[in-house]
C-alpha cells in the first residue's frame, strides 16, 4: 500500500490560535532616543587593489553579455564597474542599478 502525503497544509483550528489578548506587547523605554544613523565609513585601499576590483567587475559585466560589443562596450563596462566599486568603497551598502 502506497503512503500518500496530503496536498493541503494542515489547518489549525481557531481554538489552537493564540488570542490577541495573550500576545505580549513590546514597549520602548521612555526617555531614550534612537541613535541617529551614522554615515558609512569609507574603506581605504591602495590604488592597485581598487584597479583590480574594477577590472574584475568589468570582466564579469562583459562575461554576462557574452563578450560582445567591441571596444566601446568594454569602455562602458569599465566605467560602470568603476562607479560600482567607488560606491562600495565609500561605504555604500548597495550597488547601483546595472
Amino acid at each position: 500500500m502506497a503512503n500518500r502525503r496530503p496536498t493541503d497544509p494542515p489547518r489549525i483550528s481557531t481554538a489552537e490560535s493564540p488570542s490577541p489578548a495573550k500576545t505580549p506587547t513590546v514597549h520602548k523605554p521612555l526617555g531614550k532616543k534612537a541613535a541617529a544613523p551614522t554615515a558609512p565609513t569609507p574603506i581605504e585601499i591602495s590604488e592597485e587593489v581598487r584597479r583590480g576590483m574594477i577590472a574584475e567587475a568589468a570582466y564579469l559585466r562583459a562575461e554576462r553579455r557574452g563578450f560582445t560589443g567591441g571596444r566601446e562596450q568594454e569602455r562602458e563596462d569599465w566605467l560602470a564597474a568603476e562607479a560600482e566599486v567607488d560606491v562600495l568603497l565609500k561605504g555604500g551598502h548597495g550597488s547601483p542599478a546595472q
